[in-house]
């Protein structure tokens, strides 16, 4: 069993700004402007560095972008759900 562990403020930013993507379509991608939040800046950072998206400030989802972005909306779905 995996000890228990928290999540850092910018792995949630992070997962915030994968849940932004439209995955409707290959063609939505996103565009963060300089005078955006510094958190939101660092996030497209981060994600580019991992090669989830294409750009620095944003762009389209790659293929590991694609299906991260998925997961993180799934849940996202599944923790609003009513129950």
């Amino acid at each position: 069993m995996r000890p228990a562990m928290s999540l850092s403020r910018e792995f949630l930013e992070d997962l915030e700004l994968l849940n932004l993507f439209n995955l409707e379509s290959s063609q939505g991608g996103i565009k963060i402007h300089h005078e955006a939040a510094p958190e939101r800046i660092a996030a497209a950072k981060r994600l580019f560095q991992k090669n989830f998206i294409t750009l620095e400030d944003g762009g389209y989802l790659t293929t590991l972008g694609m299906e991260a972005a998925e997961h993180t909306q799934a849940l996202v779905t599944m923790l609003q759900a009513k129950s």
